[in-house]
């Protein structure tokens, strides 16, 4: 054949002449899909549907209204409900819309669903409406890591945070504003149902009643609001504090907190107890504390409630630690390993501000246990004044004479600020003195280097790849269920890592 035959044609000639598969997006297609095959052997919602799958569900279908043999629309199983929500959050999706929306098209969802799509508000409504069932699927969960060896409650890192509400800072009102917008909510609750009944049915249907619902919720905030905010004050025993208290219009239930990174924002306060044997949570809890100095005894139950034992130790930061909690932990047999409070430099840095001189700080003073005195510097006499109980320990206070101190030449170094110099001996009961030579040892202070790395863990997991760095529901009720929520997600996660890969990969193997 003659090269005339097949001219040779320029890149840019062969180029305008190439021919390419159109896209047509304007059509409609109907395929088969093998749902089965959506989602590899490995991945991990296959993991959580086989553990749901093992677990007595029992107390979320009690609630189930229809019934075999009875008219009525069937509910979506509280099997894949659970296993939604699970992979959602081990995707850092909370959003019951997004999880909706994922459903039409993420292979992973759409193998739990069956390419089904569930309307987004039978998912919110189930997320918050089993919270005891919620409560005892932990539990179980809890029994099945158990009994893989992975919990052994020996060594328990407790460790609290921070997480911000879903209120913002400027929601917050006080006593005032409330009672007034609650009246003029009443108000126009009122307005609303009169001009009801005024309109025609089919207004009345479709727009006054959206409107007046509406009216009515906003009301229904504010009297939670005004509610929440009355039990602050009563508990309050400062009167300027008790008159410049304030709660959200939105999550009355929210308190300002100080957050980890500074600052200051509406937050709850998360505990979460961690076994160290595999980092997984044994226990968790929410409060409205601003700090953790009453959090540990109530965590300590919330594990024996949940394993029927309480831990062989449990190893906790500086904010825990407190002369009660010393004393609960070793009544319950607990070894309790946390820094004691420095009370000494916080005792020198309050001198220093008063204007006192180093020598003339608390240790420059002698005890004569003869006469129950303290010997100043100078020679003269703090005699016995007064004694005060508090949780066990005895504060004892000396004072010198008026005369005294009037008459010496150090009274400018010693007690610049008073008439008198004054001191406070404090005995501390038998159980902090132990604990105290305790956290001298060793031993105490290797095992709580070892804190850090565990406890803060899960809080890091679950804030970094869980995204729960802001509570999507409110109030405290619904947060601690969001929260237990995450948790269990957490430790799912832990047992697909940890259990379930290693076993696929053997059966894969074969």
């Amino acid at each position: 054949m003659s090269d005339k035959s097949f001219p040779v044609l320029s890149r840019a000639e062969r180029r305008r002449v190439a021919r390419c598969k159109p896209v047509n997006r304007q059509q409609l297609l109907l395929r088969s899909v093998d749902v089965e095959k959506l989602v590899e052997e490995d991945h991990p919602v296959r993991a959580i549907w086989e553990l749901v799958e093992q677990l007595d569900l029992e107390p979320f279908y009690e609630t189930i209204e229809a019934v075999e043999g009875e008219a009525g629309r069937s509910a979506w199983d509280p099997r894949v409900l659970i296993s939604l929500w699970l992979y959602g959050y081990s995707r850092a999706v909370s959003s019951g819309r997004e999880i909706a929306r994922r459903c039409e098209y993420d292979p992973a969802y759409q193998w739990l669903t069956g390419l089904e799509v569930i309307n987004h508000h039978t998912l919110s409504d189930f997320r918050v409406k089993h919270g005891q069932a919620l409560d005892e699927l932990f539990v179980q969960v809890l029994g099945v890591l158990s009994h893989e060896g992975l919990i052994t409650l020996e060594r328990v890192m407790h460790d609290g945070v921070k997480v911000e509400a879903g209120a913002s800072d400027k929601s917050f009102r006080r006593q005032g504003t409330l009672e007034r917008h609650l009246e003029l909510a009443g108000q126009q609750v009122k307005d609303m149902k009169e001009m009801g009944e005024a309109c025609s049915p089919e207004v009345r249907e479709r727009v006054v009643k959206a409107r007046e619902r509406a009216v009515r919720e906003k009301k229904e905030r504010l009297e939670w609001a005004l509610r929440e905010l009355k039990h602050m004050q009563a508990v309050q025993s400062n009167p300027e504090k008790r008159q410049k208290a304030r709660v959200s219009t939105t999550d009355p239930e929210a308190r300002i907190m100080q957050q980890p990174g500074g600052g200051f924002a509406p937050s709850y306060n998360v505990q979460i107890s961690s076994d160290a044997k595999a980092d997984l949570i044994v226990g968790v809890g929410v409060s409205q504390a601003a700090n953790d100095t009453a959090e540990l005894v109530p965590a300590m139950e919330r594990m024996e409630a949940n394993l029927g034992e309480v831990p062989q130790q449990v190893v906790v930061d500086g904010g825990f630690i407190n002369q009660g909690t010393i004393m609960a932990m070793e009544a319950q047999g607990i070894d309790l390993i946390g820094p004691m409070p420095d009370h000494a430099s916080q005792t020198v840095a309050a001198l220093e501000k008063r204007g006192v001189a180093p020598e003339f700080f608390p240790q420059a003073f002698t005890y004569d246990a003869e006469r129950n005195c303290y010997v100043c510097p100078g020679g003269r006499d703090l005699a016995f004044e007064s004694q005060e109980k508090s949780e066990g320990s005895a504060r004892y206070r000396y004072r010198a004479k008026l005369a005294d101190c009037q008459g010496c030449p150090s009274k400018g170094q010693c007690c610049p600020q008073s008439q008198r110099r004054s001191l406070v001996r404090t005995e501390e009961p038998p159980e902090v003195r132990r604990h105290r030579e305790k956290m001298a040892s060793e031993s105490a202070r290797e095992i709580y280097k070892q804190r850090s790395q565990i406890a803060e863990f899960p809080n890091a997991w679950i804030k970094e790849k869980f995204g729960l760095r802001q509570f999507r529901l409110r109030g405290l009720i619904k947060v601690r269920i969001e929260a237990l929520w995450a948790c269990l997600t957490y430790n799912i996660c832990q047992w697909i890592r940890l259990c379930w890969r290693p076993k696929q990969a053997v059966r894969v193997g074969n």
